[in-house]
């Protein structure tokens, strides 16, 4: 039998959307840090006990609360933030529902002090599910406020029993409280867990603080490969940092993207930002980024989600475009600098100068010192050591070493060639000391760039067959190649359909004359993507990515192709001419730079 329609009892309202708001112990966290945000605070401490299960203290050093106004503030739909819908409308609080602090009690056994700037002592309000009394009582405590969380989920045993283990619950607030500290660099923050105190970052207003905090969030080899960004265009500005393609991650693990000061988990921003990495990374990996968007509060909405973690913008199209076009030029406009090039084993200490800057860019930090204490990481290092000793004696079969001019970094900053190794490395020398660059994956990036500059201009130049070749193919591909016989024809690629299950192909780009035409065109045809036909820009243009990538990697310079020492010269200056340079298509590094110091140090050198 139905039951009859009647209001719910304010308890069990609270606790309906306290499954909305406190997911686990990390959702507690973080509604009472921006809490502490907006109270003016410069200081938190989070001290947590069992992954947030046994307690949760959030003290701050803000305004505090009037007593007359602590009872409300644990009142559902009870907020100093806003009076109207205009002021909803241009919310730039972060706490603004009232149902944060009213849910929490709900669930757990919750204890708030607090005290203003101009009161003799500290006043307090607590409960367990509901407040015991609406009068608050005198406290000890100094100017601001702590919220104390008992025992959470204790009146709601079948919420307990989903949560984690607490190491795990408590890796959720540790990555919380880390993505907060980059969302107020002003604010100094402390996080204890079970009496042991993790992390404790000072307030920093200056460029080094920042780096450092950066630093100590992300790790410190994300901010040895990061570029600092600052744009802005059409009333929107866009800064942070951003991780070169070669730091590429096998996760989404460091992705950090804030909207006027508030972290959220944007699909609009992340697509942006993805497909300006689209050409310099394989397809399975992710970048990397700590990435701040600032605009009008009246031109995004941050009230669309109950833990305000998602936004929508008014003019989504322009937000979009100018993200991607940001870091799409950043990429671009970056040419190999050996600063950003050397391997953690053999990186140099920092130099005392000033790191260089390319467009406006500067990079975050310069390489970190080398330990000569650490194992090289693979036996490559080995071999790549004994390669270079060998270089001053008679040569070997692998080897073609001659002088070297000395090279100009200015121009040249990849140097010149001196030999070649096993037939897939180039080793050249510029006034750091040791490059060694992947032939083929060097040369893959500069004929794909070459590819993309010749569609631009209008299509990739064809040569016809001397004997127009006749593939069998099955006839859902024959039925895809044809469909997309005009679009291909743009890559220099001619193919006529003459049966049910048979292709002619008549041209070829150049690059591929004496390439496998066959498995080239079978390869294309075995990509699903290519088989479905879509008119979204995005899923478009990655087609035609991986159509000229495939043409790219045929026709670049195979293993053991031997190279004499003017092709090796022209392929590096191909590089410091070419977009992109640093990586191949699939987000592959082409090249290290190995300095002096570093090879001093793997050979204890003035030791």
């Amino acid at each position: 039998m139905q039951m009859p329609i009647q209001v719910l009892p304010d308890v069990l309202v609270n606790q309906i959307a306290a499954g909305e708001v406190v997911e686990r112990p990390a959702a507690v966290v973080k509604e009472l840090v921006e809490n502490a945000f907006d109270a003016g605070a410069r200081r938190i401490e989070i001290e947590i006990e069992q992954g947030g299960l046994g307690l949760i203290r959030i003290t701050d050093d803000g305004g505090g609360i009037a007593p007359e106004e602590l009872a409300l503030a644990v009142t559902r739909h009870a907020t100093s933030k806003i009076a109207s819908l205009d002021d909803l409308e241009q919310v730039a609080s972060f706490g603004f529902r009232g149902e944060a602090l009213p849910s929490i009690l709900s669930v757990s056994r919750l204890s708030l002090v607090s005290r203003t700037p101009d009161a003799g002592h500290a006043w307090q309000v607590e409960g367990a599910g509901a407040l015991e009394t609406q009068k608050p009582q005198p406290a000890a405590h100094p100017q601001g406020t702590s919220v104390l969380v008992r025992d959470l989920f204790f009146n709601t045993p079948a919420r307990r029993k989903f949560m984690k283990s607490e190491s795990t619950e408590f890796r959720h607030i540790q990555q919380l409280v880390g993505r907060l500290a980059l969302s107020r660099f002003s604010h100094g923050f402390r996080l204890l867990h079970n009496r042991r105190k993790l992390l404790d970052l000072p307030p920093v207003d200056d460029e080094a603080g920042r780096d450092a905090r950066v630093g100590t969030v992300c790790g410190e080899e994300f901010l040895r490969h990061a570029v600092f960004i600052d744009d802005q265009r059409a009333g929107l500005r866009l800064w942070g940092w951003v991780a070169l393609p070669a730091f590429a991650r096998g996760q989404a693990d460091l992705q950090f993207l804030y909207v006027n000061g508030r972290a959220v988990r944007d699909k609009l921003m992340t697509h942006a930002l993805r497909r300006a990495f689209a050409d310099a990374m394989h397809s399975t990996h992710y970048p990397a980024y700590v990435l701040y968007l600032e605009l009008d509060p009246a031109r995004v909405d941050v009230n669309v989600h109950p833990q305000k973690a998602e936004v929508r913008f008014r003019d989504s199209s322009t937000v979009h475009d100018f993200l991607f076009g940001t870091v799409h030029r950043l990429l671009r406009e970056l040419r190999p600098d050996p600063a950003l090039h050397h391997p953690a084993q053999f990186a140099a200490p920092p130099p005392s100068a000033p790191q260089p800057q390319q467009s406006g860019f500067r990079y975050a930090s310069p390489p970190p010192r080398f330990d000569s204490a650490r194992e090289p990481a693979a036996s490559a290092w080995t071999t790549l050591a004994t390669a270079v000793e060998q270089l001053g004696s008679p040569a070997e079969s692998a080897f073609a070493p001659v002088p070297a001019p000395q090279p100009s970094d200015d121009e040249q900053p990849l140097g010149h060639a001196m030999a070649q190794l096993q037939g897939v490395y180039i080793l050249a020398q510029n006034r750091q000391g040791l490059v060694v660059v992947d032939a083929h994956a060097a040369h893959e990036r500069v004929l794909y760039e070459r590819l993309k500059r010749q569609l631009a201009e209008g299509g990739v130049p064809s040569q016809a067959l001397l004997i127009p070749e006749r593939l069998q193919l099955p006839e859902d591909a024959v039925d895809s190649l044809e469909a997309r016989r005009e679009e291909l024809s743009r890559y220099g690629l001619e193919i006529d359909r003459a049966g049910p299950t048979s292709v002619v192909l008549r041209a070829v780009p150049p690059l591929l004359a004496r390439e496998d035409i066959p498995a080239f065109v079978r390869g294309l045809v075995s990509d699903e993507d290519l088989r479905e036909t879509s008119h979204h820009l995005g899923e478009v243009l990655d087609a035609q990515h991986r159509v000229m990538a495939d043409i790219a990697c045929k026709a670049a310079i195979k293993a053991n192709r031997r190279l004499t020492l003017p092709e090796m010269d022209a392929l590096l200056r191909d590089m410091e001419r070419t977009e992109l340079a640093d990586q191949c298509n699939h987000g592959r590094p082409t090249w290290i730079q190995v300095d002096m110091a570093g090879l001093d140090r793997l050979f204890l050198r003035g030791r």
